[in-house]
């Protein structure tokens, strides 16, 4: 893990920022969604949960700079299991 880290995020924290960054899909850049969460937390913190966020492929960040949720598992597992496979 990163080294030099005062405090690591818990799982509530992970999820709020989760949810908002959901319900504000694109309107912010990652400085302004840190100082427009609901509850505060320092920025080294959230900083780790955006890298979380994009190592795991749930967020991405677009030209501008936005934070915007990509990550649809639902409409994922539709197209999936419409699909038959077959081999040769």
């Amino acid at each position: 893990m990163a080294s030099g880290v005062l405090h690591y995020p818990r799982l509530d924290t992970v999820l709020m920022v989760e949810s908002f960054i959901q319900n504000h899909d694109g309107e912010f850049k990652k400085r302004r969604l840190w100082e427009s969460l609901p509850k505060s937390m320092m920025y080294q913190t959230f900083n780790l949960v955006i890298d979380y966020l994009l190592y795991s492929k749930k967020i991405s960040i677009d030209g501008e700079g936005k934070v915007g949720w990509i990550y649809y598992p639902e409409k994922a597992d539709g197209r999936i299991k419409n699909r038959e496979l077959f081999w040769k």
